[in-house]
């Protein structure tokens, strides 16, 4: 079985995100080939070349893959799709616009957001806000699929670099166009990939209040997250949201602070090794998951607990 991986690089920069793609595609076969697709991305493709598993980086290089629509990536692969029986990339925002569109024009199902690879043939993923894992079977004459990239363990690195092979790039599609990006600056760890997040809820009751999740995040070198209610009522923009409609993750040490624990909310990070729970509501939803719980109001022990950690 050949297996092809889209490798998750952005503005130049491989995510950590590929080490866990290359584990989940290590469980189909050990022939995998990952393609590297953007605009001046040697740093990442050399990077690549150490994951341990990779055999071969297809690289292809031009400014029309600096910011690649869908169409154009999906014009890109579909040129070596016929060479691979699986084709898997990280369940992201980007996959989940080519994705869909790739498997539209090879006339096949995709499987999405994938937590556990059972055989070639047999899947898990969850459903249902993630209270519940749907096993699927799939005969397909070829697997296109999105992996949950914190259901997986980080491959290891390799002192064997793999082979890399330039590619002629596809022409560019003209269906739709970029037309802007906006990055927002940051010193904090990246959301996604932090072993601490400290996160807060509606409990917080103003965006005023929410500066006190800065502070214990910046005593703590944590990344801030939020839930959709604390992002919608304007404590803080919603590239901090995790949840169902917002990021999935799995930190090292997850501190919940003001959060109730909606099934949406929980989606997002129950998968972390470690939850701590701040919530003067004995009875709420987070503490059914929380490892440790602090049953008190959170004006009261986050600036004690800041004050502790700056001793």
């Amino acid at each position: 079985m050949k297996i092809l991986i889209i490798l998750d690089i952005h503005n130049g920069v491989l995510s950590s995100s590929n080490y866990a793609l290359v584990t989940a595609g290590k469980k189909l076969d050990e022939d995998i080939t990952a393609l590297a697709i953007g605009q001046d991305i040697q740093q990442a493709v050399e990077k690549a070349q150490c994951i341990q598993g990779i055999k071969k980086i297809l690289w292809v290089e031009d400014p029309i893959y600096t910011h690649p629509t869908a169409e154009t990536i999906c014009h890109l692969i579909l040129q070596h799709a016929k060479n691979y029986d699986a084709i898997l990339s990280v369940d992201n925002s980007l996959s989940k616009n080519f994705v869909p569109r790739l498997a539209a024009l090879l006339d096949i199902q995709p499987l999405s957001d994938i937590i556990d690879i059972i055989s070639p043939t047999q899947f898990r993923r969850p459903i249902y806000a993630g209270n519940a894992i749907a096993t699927i079977s799939t005969q397909q004459e070829k697997l296109i699929a999105t992996i949950r990239q914190t259901a997986f363990k980080q491959a290891e690195v390799s002192s064997q670099p793999a082979n890399i092979e330039k590619i002629t790039p596809a022409a560019a599609s003209t269906l739709s166009f970029f037309v802007k990006q906006q990055i927002t600056a940051s010193e904090r760890p990246d959301l996604k990939s932090a072993n601490i997040v400290v996160s807060g809820g509606r409990g917080l009751q103003s965006k005023e209040n929410f500066s006190l999740i800065e502070k214990l995040a910046d005593c703590l070198k944590a990344a801030i997250g939020a839930t959709r209610a604390a992002v919608d009522a304007g404590y803080i923009s919603n590239d901090h949201q995790v949840g169902q409609t917002g990021k999935i993750i799995a930190p090292q040490l997850y501190i919940a602070i003001g959060i109730s624990g909606a099934i949406q909310h929980l989606a997002g990070m129950k998968e972390s090794k470690i939850i701590v729970a701040i919530n003067q509501d004995e009875n709420a939803p987070i503490f059914q998951i929380a490892d440790y719980g602090l049953v008190m109001d959170l004006f009261q022990a986050v600036p004690a607990l800041i004050e502790a950690l700056k001793k």
